[in-house]
């Protein structure tokens, strides 16, 4: 009897979880793991390449490195559709690939909304090359103005101000003196402008962490411009309404981190879905499909506490890994399949590599003891994706004030 081919598509925080849990399981399958890169990446922090702060080596590490290659294969490239009721996945080089069980974790795309001039003005931040392209960006346009002194060459308009944002946000206040002496422009003529349609800022946490937040971005000179819907985006300037009235701030630099959703994979494959995100049911595997597993921010869970999906987090993307795992082990046992539960054991924001607010099982943090809390999560997350090894390599032990 053949070996039941199981393929993962993604290895993200979900997609490499699934794939250690399943390889420590030592079940008699086949694993082929589908990914655009040869490397994993942390998500989290994405920022501080965007900021310039690390380059990309020191949030990525190769996926080979906790593959076993006895029992799984890696296959790099692109997935063109997932053929749901055929079995197989169209891959861009390699063609059609079959599968008995189907792990879906293909990670997050940047939200437009339609909003006109999104897509060619706006820089989202939603993997390497993306995060390095506002990093080179926001440096060309430093290094273009001394030849012009036009001032829109030094604004940078962050658009939207979630988690994203506001770290990408903390982290270049903090590399603003290298980069004004680097390319020797007027670090007072520097603007730093967060634009938000909400009117309140980071509302999941307590009021007074918040604004413990907030405060800390203002004092090095961010401009929040909050309650103003974004209508259009140009060259060099975000146009939103406030009041009733359209304005515009001139930025030649424009970073859009205003919302995700998941991979146009899941809309082009047909699954029903919203902003390509699927309802899972509560084995996460996709309605209609009890051999296709969707998991990380391709899938919504309900909250039953708030009757809203859990928000698409790496912590909430790594217990799917396992859960997914669990459930495969347990078809092929013929076994119950477990329900997937989740309770979050916190979130924390860094605002700076020694600045943070948190909510952490249940008690607020802020300032450096909530950036260590970041830093130990940040560890874990390596452990539980890569291993010890990676995290000797890339762990974050930095915990300086």
């Amino acid at each position: 009897m053949s070996k039941a081919k199981v393929v993962i598509l993604g290895a993200g925080y979900a997609g490499l979880r699934a794939l250690k849990s399943l390889q420590s399981k030592r079940l008699d399958i086949d694993i082929t793991i589908v990914n655009k890169n040869s490397f994993h990446y942390e998500s989290t922090y994405l920022h501080e390449v965007a900021s310039g702060a690390h380059n990309a080596e020191r949030i990525s590490y190769e996926i080979k490195t906790v593959i076993n290659p006895k029992q799984t294969t890696l296959i790099e490239d692109t997935v063109v559709v997932v053929n749901k009721d055929d079995k197989t996945v169209e891959l861009e080089k390699t063609g059609l690939i079959s599968f008995d069980y189907l792990i879906f974790a293909l990670g997050f795309e940047s939200e437009s909304f339609g909003i006109k001039g999104v897509e060619h003005y706006g820089l989202p931040v939603v993997d390497i090359e993306t995060a390095q392209k506002v990093d080179q960006h926001l440096r060309t346009q430093f290094s273009k103005y001394n030849e012009t002194k036009d001032d829109a060459y030094l604004s940078v308009a962050v658009c939207g101000a979630g988690f994203t944002s506001i770290e990408y946000i903390g982290e270049l206040t903090l590399q603003l003196p290298k980069l004004v002496k680097q390319y020797a422009v007027p670090i007072e003529k520097v603007q730093i402008s967060c634009i938000e349609a909400m009117s309140t800022l980071l509302p999941m946490f307590d009021e007074k962490l918040a604004d413990f937040g907030i405060q800390k971005l203002k004092d090095r000179g961010v401009n929040f411009i909050v309650g103003t819907p974004i209508k259009e985006l140009t060259a060099d300037s975000v146009i939103y309404e406030e009041a009733g009235e359209l304005k515009s701030i001139k930025a030649k630099t424009i970073v859009w981190t205003t919302g995700v959703k998941g991979s146009s994979i899941v809309e082009a494959s047909g699954f029903e879905q919203r902003r390509n995100r699927v309802m899972v049911e509560n084995d996460l595997t996709a309605p209609g499909y009890p051999d296709i597993f969707i998991i990380g921010d391709c899938s919504a869970v309900m909250d039953s506490s708030t009757n809203r999906p859990y928000p698409p987090t790496a912590q909430i993307a790594l217990k799917q890994g396992i859960n997914a795992a669990d459930n495969i082990e347990a078809k092929l046992k013929e076994k119950a399949m477990k329900p997937f539960t989740f309770t979050a054991l916190g979130t924390v924001c860094s605002i700076g590599n020694n600045q943070a607010i948190g909510e952490v099982l249940g008690r607020n943090l802020k300032g450096y003891p909530a950036s260590v809390m970041k830093k130990v999560i940040g560890d874990r997350s390596l452990i539980e994706t890569g291993g010890v090894k990676i995290v000797a390599t890339k762990g974050r032990f930095d915990f300086y004030r």
